[in-house]
C-alpha cells in the first residue's frame, strides 16, 4: 500500500496541484499563498517543491502532502483522496490493505444516495408514477437536458417503495436509515421519508449526492412545500450550497457568484445562461458556505427573495461575508418575487437587473430609509442606529469613511454625529465582552523570541544547497544541547550522523533515515525561513544568540535554586555568557 501512496504522490506535483485551486506565488525556491482553511489577508501558506509538502504558519499550524492538502479541501477521509489522486495520476489501486472504518461507512452512505438517486430519476422519466413530476417541470418551463443535468427524479406516493428497492440492493434498514431517506415511527418501523415528491439531489463540491430535497407537488397538501434530509453522518446543511459542483468553474471565471434561495432559483437562471448561480440551504447563509464560495471567487451577489423573510437573511448574511472579505453587492426584483418567477416573467428584464446589482451598504441604507419614510427626529434615530449597526462592521476604513459620509449627508447630520455612535456602539458591545476579553488574551500563546530563532535557524540550514557546510560553521558556536526544543536538538544530532555515513547531503535520503516522530518537525522546520523573513541575519549571529539564550537558562536553574551548588560553574557560566554577547554585539 505504501509504494502506491508514493507512486501516487509522485505523479502529482504539489505545486501545481494546489496552484490550480488557489493562488501561489514563488518566494525563493518555495511558493507561498493565502492559507484557503482560514480568513487572513497575509501570506502564511508555504509549499515546498522539493520536499512536496505544505505548511500553514498562520491560525491553522497545520501541514502535510498533497493527499493531507484535497482531505482538508473537500473534507473528505485518506482513502476518497488517495484514490481521487490516484485516478488524476492514472495510478491503478489494488485493493486497500489497510481497515479505513470512517471511509467504510461514508462509501457505503453514499452509494446508497447515489442508488437512490438513479432509482428517482428512473421514476421521473420512465414510469407513469413520474408523469405528475414531468408535467410539473414542463409547465414551469423547465428542459429535460436540465432536469438530467441537476439528475432530478421523482419519489412515488408509497410509504415502501425506494425501502424495498435498496433492500434488494442488500442494504439493511438500518444502514438506508443513516442517509435519512428512512423515518421510524412509534412502532419502531420504517418508512420512506419522501412520498410523492419532486427530488433535488444534494451534491457536494464534487459531485457527490450527500442528500436530498423533496418538493411537494399537491397545492392542498398540508405538510411542509419543501422536506430536506436531516442531518447524517455525510449531510450537513451549515455546508450545503446546492449547484456548486456545477457552477463553480462558472463562478471562477467571472470571479463572482449569485446567491440564492431555492432550488428552481438556481435551476431557471442556469437554463437560460446564468451558470455562475447557486443557492443556500438553511435561512441564514453560514460561515462554512461563505468559506466554500470563496475559493471560487472575491465578489458576492445576494440575489434573494425580496420579501422580508429575504431580506433578512442578506442582512443575517453581511457580516460573515464582511470577515471573509468578500465584496458584497445585493439584487431584488420589483416585477417578481424571487429569481426563478423573474426568469419566467422577463428573462430580459432578469440580465438587466442583475447587472445593475446594488452595494450591499447602499441596499441596507435604502431598505431602512424605506422602513422610516418621515422626516422627523425619531425617524432619522431610527434610520442611524439600524444603519450604524451594519456600518461598524466594515473592515475597510475607506468604505467605512464614504458610508458614514453618505449617512450623515442622507440624515442631514454632522460626520462626528455618526462616528459618535459607532464609537458609542463599539464601546457598548465591548464592555458587555470586557471580562472574556481580559480571559481570551491571557491564553494567547506568543511564541517565544527564542523557539522562533531556533526554528528560523535550522530552517537556513536545512534549506541550504549543501546544509554541511553551513552545520560545520556553527558547529562550534551552538550544540544540540543549547537548543531549547529538544526536537531541533534532536534533528541537529541527525544531521552531525547522516554527515559521518553520507559524502554527500540528500534530503530525500535524510529524511526517510529521520525517526517517524522528528518527520513532522523537519517539515515545519524546512518551510519556516520561506514564511517569516527577519532581516539580514547571517547563521553566525544566529547562533551567538541561540548560544546566549542557553547560557541565560542553565544560569536561570542554577540561581532559582536553593543551594546554587559549585561557585566555579556559575562563574564559568558568566564568563561564557559575557564572551558570547561581547561577540554578538560586535557582529
Amino acid at each position: 500500500m505504501e509504494t502506491q501512496i508514493d507512486e501516487v504522490k509522485k505523479k502529482i506535483d504539489i505545486v501545481e496541484f494546489i496552484g490550480s485551486l488557489i493562488t501561489v506565488k514563488k518566494a525563493g525556491r518555495n511558493f507561498k499563498a493565502v492559507c484557503p482553511f482560514h480568513n487572513e489577508k497575509t501570506p502564511s501558506f508555504v509549499i515546498s517543491p522539493d520536499r512536496q509538502i505544505w505548511h500553514c504558519f498562520g491560525a491553522c499550524q497545520d501541514g502535510g502532502d498533497v493527499i493531507k492538502f484535497l482531505m482538508k479541501w473537500e473534507n473528505i477521509t485518506f482513502a476518497e483522496a488517495l484514490q481521487q489522486l490516484a485516478e488524476k495520476a492514472g495510478v491503478k489501486l489494488k485493493k486497500f490493505e489497510f481497515e479505513d472504518k470512517s471511509w467504510q461507512k461514508k462509501e457505503k452512505l453514499l452509494k446508497i444516495n447515489s442508488l437512490a438517486t438513479s432509482y428517482f430519476e428512473y421514476i421521473l422519466h420512465k414510469t407513469k408514477l413520474g408523469e405528475k413530476g414531468r408535467d410539473y417541470l414542463k409547465n414551469r418551463g423547465i428542459n429535460l437536458k436540465i432536469a438530467e443535468k441537476f439528475q432530478l427524479g421523482y419519489s412515488p406516493n408509497s410509504w415502501d417503495s425506494l425501502i424495498n428497492f435498496l433492500k434488494k440492493k442488500s442494504f439493511t434498514e438500518l444502514e438506508i436509515n443513516e442517509t435519512g431517506l428512512l423515518v421510524k415511527n412509534d412502532r419502531g418501523r420504517y418508512y420512506d421519508r419522501f412520498r410523492g415528491r419532486l427530488m433535488f439531489p444534494l451534491c457536494d463540491s464534487r459531485g457527490v449526492v450527500v442528500g436530498f430535497s423533496g418538493r411537494s407537488l399537491d397545492p392542498e397538501e398540508k405538510a411542509a412545500k419543501y422536506i430536506n434530509t436531516p442531518e447524517t453522518y455525510i449531510y450537513h446543511k451549515r455546508e450545503m450550497v446546492f449547484g456548486l459542483h456545477l457552477a463553480k468553474e462558472a463562478i471562477r471565471k467571472n470571479n463572482l457568484v449569485y446567491l440564492v434561495e431555492g432550488e428552481f432559483d438556481v435551476i431557471s437562471p442556469y437554463q437560460n445562461g446564468i451558470e455562475n448561480i447557486v443557492a443556500i440551504k438553511g435561512s441564514a447563509v453560514t460561515q462554512e458556505q461563505l468559506q466554500l464560495l470563496k475559493r471560487y471567487c472575491q465578489r458576492l451577489v445576494f440575489t434573494l427573495d425580496s420579501d422580508a423573510a429575504g431580506i433578512e437573511a442578506m442582512k443575517r448574511g453581511i457580516n460573515e461575508a464582511e470577515f471573509l472579505d468578500f465584496d458584497i453587492n445585493v439584487v431584488t426584483f420589483d416585477f417578481a418575487k424571487d429569481p426563478d418567477e423573474a426568469v419566467r416573467k422577463d428573462l430580459a428584464q432578469f440580465k438587466k437587473t442583475l447587472a445593475k446589482s446594488l452595494p450591499i451598504y447602499d441596499f441596507i441604507i435604502n431598505e431602512t430609509k424605506k422602513k422610516y419614510p418621515e422626516e422627523s427626529s425619531f425617524a432619522k434615530k431610527q434610520i442611524a442606529e439600524e444603519v450604524v449597526e451594519f456600518i461598524q462592521r466594515i473592515h475597510n476604513p475607506i468604505v467605512r469613511s464614504h458610508y458614514v459620509k453618505k449617512t450623515a449627508a442622507l440624515l442631514d447630520v454632522a460626520e462626528n454625529s455618526i462616528e459618535s455612535l459607532i464609537r458609542k456602539n463599539f464601546f457598548n458591545k465591548n464592555k458587555k465582552s470586557s471580562y472574556l476579553l481580559k480571559k481570551t488574551t491571557k491564553t494567547v500563546k506568543i511564541e517565544e523570541r527564542d523557539v522562533f530563532i531556533e526554528k528560523y535557524f535550522m530552517s537556513l540550514i536545512l534549506q541550504d544547497k549543501n546544509p554541511y557546510l553551513l552545520f560545520n560553521q556553527i558547529k562550534e558556536i551552538v550544540s544540540a544541547a543549547d537548543l531549547n526544543v529538544v526536537a531541533h536538538g534532536k534533528l541537529l544530532e541527525e544531521l552531525a550522523t547522516f554527515q559521518k555515513t553520507h559524502l554527500d547531503y540528500q534530503m530525500e535520503e535524510f529524511v526517510k533515515l529521520l525517526p517517524a516522530q522528528l518527520r513532522p518537525v523537519f517539515d515545519e522546520v524546512y518551510l519556516f525561513a520561506s514564511h517569516f523573513q527577519i532581516g539580514d541575519k547571517q547563521l553566525e549571529k544566529l547562533a551567538y544568540e541561540l548560544k546566549a539564550n542557553s547560557l541565560k537558562r542553565q544560569l536561570k536553574k542554577i540561581l532559582t535554586k536553593e543551594d546554587t551548588g559549585d561557585e566555579k560553574q556559575l562563574k564559568d557560566l558568566n564568563e561564557s555568557l559575557n564572551r558570547v554577547e561581547k561577540t554578538l554585539s560586535a557582529l
